[in-house]
């Protein structure tokens, strides 16, 4: 719990420190609503010039912005009104989605406040939580598969969003091979280290009372994930869990940091011509830890795990990678080489093969969840590498 207040301050200012509280919070809610109207239209088409969103979506941040000049501006009530501004029920996605954007931005802060927002680690099926006990998850999974699909989302998202535009490669590959999809749901404003090891800790966990043989667990990681996939294998060394992973595949994973955040201090060309970019320069006024790792990426102590088989797929806005705007550009968050693990320092680049590795073209960062060529791309691996008949030990 916060500290107590040592005294009071004269009434200017309390004055001053709730308009200043205003103003931080309006903005703060303004930065989620841009990314949200961002994501919301397709890439190329541009969009309204405040930033705002439209429709449903429009009047919820409206109603988020009415309450908090309603009660003063104070954070902390904005954060205790929230839920029920955005929710009509328990879980539904609209609230989903903004508390998973708040907690980008500053999970940080709910968690070190014991903020009633901040999102706890979970693994989800259909939205909802697992019980991690070998009779609920019986009862939930009654019938053997040949695994357990595991999806790691990225920054200010959640479980739910895996589905986009009607698709879900969780659905995908559980079709294709016969995997169980159980989907990752954590707090990313909080440091990868921290995630990876309460990941590492939550893998333990799923296959100790996982209730049917599971031969096979395959990681799929969009962005932020992959790098809360790499710190939970390096703080798990040979941890039994890991020997049960037989694939690890990154989506858009800024494993040398996102350049397109280093530049929170203003827009520039390079940020409008990215159509999920802008929005994140204003957070260099409110950044999380979670999201000054996005920035480094990881160190080069933090490798890929060495008995896993690991596979890199990048995005770029331009149809043809080889192009110069692509490359600097990458899929719009994420450079092409930070995505593929090559760095210009011989000794840090990640040792993906040739053949494990592969460039989306016309694909932007968030539309790595919904491609269906990724998809497939995703499937032929998988079910090839499954061929190779190198099970990972029980």
């Amino acid at each position: 719990m916060p500290k107590p207040v040592p005294s009071t301050p004269p009434r200017a200012t309390l004055t001053g420190a709730a308009r200043l509280a205003t103003h931080g919070t309006l903005g703060l809610v303004r930065l989620v609503e841009a990314m949200h109207a961002r994501i919301q239209r397709p890439p190329g088409i541009p969009g309204p010039k405040d930033g705002r969103t439209r429709g449903l979506t429009g009047l919820v941040y409206r109603s988020v912005h009415g309450v908090t000049r309603l009660v003063g501006g104070s954070a902390e009530a904005l954060l205790g009104l929230l839920p029920e501004a955005v929710a009509q029920g328990p879980r539904s996605p609209r609230h989903d989605a903004v508390v998973a954007a708040l907690n980008g931005v500053l999970g940080d802060h709910l968690a070190a406040t014991h903020n009633p927002l901040a999102q706890s680690m979970q693994l989800c099926s259909e939205g909802e939580p697992l019980v991690l006990s070998r009779a609920a998850l019986a009862q939930r999974f009654p019938t053997p598969s040949a695994g357990v699909l595991v999806l790691l989302h990225g920054l200010c998202m959640n479980d739910r969003q895996w589905r986009r535009k009607g698709h879900d490669h969780g659905a995908q590959l559980a079709a294709a091979l016969g995997l169980t999809p159980v989907y990752l749901r954590y707090n990313t404003g909080l440091p990868v280290a921290d995630n990876g090891r309460q990941f590492a800790e939550l893998m333990a966990k799923l296959l100790r009372v996982w209730p049917h043989p599971a031969p096979r667990v395959v990681l799929l990681a969009h962005s932020m994930g992959g790098l809360v996939a790499r710190s939970a294998f390096h703080q798990a060394g040979r941890a039994p869990w890991t020997r049960r992973v037989s694939d690890l595949v990154f989506l858009g994973t800024p494993h040398f940091g996102a350049p397109l955040e280093k530049t929170g201090h203003g827009v520039d060309l390079l940020l409008d011509a990215a159509p999920y970019a802008a929005p994140l320069a204003r957070l260099g006024r409110v950044r999380s830890a979670g999201i000054t790792d996005l920035r480094h990426g990881l160190g080069p102590e933090v490798g890929l795990p060495p008995e896993v088989r690991c596979w890199a797929i990048a995005g770029t806005l331009g149809a043809d990678p080889d192009a110069l705007p692509p490359k600097l550009l990458g899929d719009g968050l994420v450079r092409l080489p930070s995505a593929l693990g090559q760095h210009r320092d011989p000794s840090r680049r990640l040792p993906f093969p040739p053949e494990r590795q592969w460039v989306a073209a016309g694909v932007g960062h968030l539309d790595l969840l919904c491609s269906k060529a990724v998809g497939n791309r995703v499937a032929a691996w998988l079910q090839a590498a499954a061929g190779e008949g190198a099970a990972p030990a029980a």
